[in-house]
């Protein structure tokens, strides 16, 4: 038996790198950037890359994508190297989550779903039209949200707004240092009349959680609440309960108060989806939220009377894991995290230096997923490298760690992160 011949290190990128072209999937095309997107069936010309066209009977065409093994198993050796039978048999038995292709019926509820959405945000949120993209992102993605702002700026409106506009069990939690984790999670109560201990679910337990000033909160209780993002239950006396679906924790900050707060460490702040910064609203956005106080129209309570449900937040949330993600598109993403790890090969010396940690594999991750679900907030059933470069910083800027140089110089990760993004060619 011979040795399986080694393995040679993925090469790194260079300056003006472009990710090696790989076979697509035969009905992924790619269409001109200015181009509408190409019908089913018909030719592409080069650019973006769209979804393949369905099978006779308007069936979307499954892709059949090989399974590569690579790397060793603990305990077991190298894996074996796969013969070209073995790959055959390995596309034919694993499909990809984004088969099942989304039809014209799915786009167009989904359209109608994001657009009432939309309206109910905007009837008491003016402006901030980046917290309603990625709010409604990390909703549709099944993900988390950090949003970091001075107060004043509308993130604890916009959340019960959403809440109310899906009919969703909503739950404000104000953080403070003598909070518990029993305080949020539940704990049990002795029930004196019948000698026996109740359990008391907490207020995590709800559909969308507002954690309000989270980095007010201890250590304990925000590993307590992390965890329970994470692993989607919670566990009580021995017992764990499940928490409900859709589930949307939506976390705030304040970054001007540091007496009094515990910093969220960088691998915690990994487990948020997405993170936005808030900026103050323009004149005119200031102007008009004058004009609907003095009008009461923020104090009317303007109910849909045919609101959405939690079935529609289902349904856009399986929608959203159909849509059609190119392998050009993942290449994409890919390079740019990679980038974050190796800045030098892409960027400057003097500003690769100021990284310290790149982003792990959870950041590529998070890329696909929030782009998927911008993709279907915009009314695409497929990414493109926009939906890429638009997420960037949102899905980067807390993943991303920079030296204590960077912060003496002022230099910020979104910088980092812009200029990474614009010494990566686009597909």
């Amino acid at each position: 038996m011979t040795d399986p011949a080694p393995q040679s290190p993925a090469p790194q990128p260079t300056p003006g790198w472009q990710a090696p072209a790989q076979p697509a999937a035969p009905t992924a095309q790619p269409v001109a950037p200015s181009a509408q997107p190409a019908q089913p069936g018909q030719p592409a010309q080069p650019g973006h890359p769209v979804a393949p066209p369905p099978a006779s009977g308007g069936q979307p065409v499954q892709q059949q994508v090989p399974i590569r093994h690579d790397g060793t198993e603990p305990g077991f050796g190298p894996a074996p190297t796969p013969t070209a039978a073995s790959e055959a048999a390995a596309a034919s038995a694993a499909p990809r989550v984004s088969e099942v292709q989304l039809t014209d019926a799915d786009l167009q509820r989904s359209a109608r779903i994001v657009q009432r959405m939309s309206a109910a945000f905007a009837r008491k949120v003016v402006g901030q039209q980046a917290l309603r993209t990625s709010i409604m992102t990390a909703l549709v993605a099944g993900g988390h949200i950090l949003l970091e702002s001075v107060p004043g700026l509308a993130k604890s409106t916009a959340a019960g707004t959403l809440a109310t506009a899906v009919q969703a069990e909503f739950r404000r939690i104000q953080c403070t240092p003598d909070l518990l984790p029993s305080d949020i999670l539940g704990t049990q109560i002795y029930d004196a009349p019948n000698s026996r201990f109740v359990t008391q679910l907490g207020p995590v337990h709800a559909n969308i959680v507002l954690l309000d000033e989270i980095n007010r909160s201890s250590a304990k209780t925000q590993s307590a609440m992390l965890e329970a993002m994470q692993e989607r239950q919670t566990s009580i006396g021995g017992t764990i309960y499940p928490l409900p679906e859709p589930f949307l924790v939506i976390a705030t900050q304040n970054p001007i108060e540091q007496e009094g707060t515990y910093l969220l460490p960088e691998a915690q702040l990994d487990r948020f989806l997405l993170k936005e910064v808030l900026d103050y609203p323009n004149p005119a956005d200031e102007f008009e939220i004058l004009r609907r106080i003095d009008s009461g129209v923020f104090d009317r309570d303007d109910h849909d009377p045919d609101p959405l449900t939690l079935d529609d937040v289902r349904f856009i949330q399986e929608a959203g894991q159909k849509v059609f993600v190119a392998d050009q598109v993942r290449q994409y993403l890919i390079a740019i995290v990679q980038a974050t790890r190796n800045p030098a090969s892409v960027i400057n010396a003097d500003w690769a230096r100021l990284v310290d940690y790149g982003a792990s594999p959870r950041a590529s991750i998070a890329f696909l997923q929030a782009a998927r679900a911008l993709a279907l907030l915009q009314g695409r059933g497929y990414v493109i490298p926009e939906d890429v470069k638009q997420l960037s910083r949102r899905v980067l800027g807390h993943r991303v760690v920079l030296t204590f140089e960077a912060d003496a110089l002022e230099v910020t990760s979104w910088q980092i992160i812009d200029a990474i993004v614009a010494a990566i060619p686009t597909p």
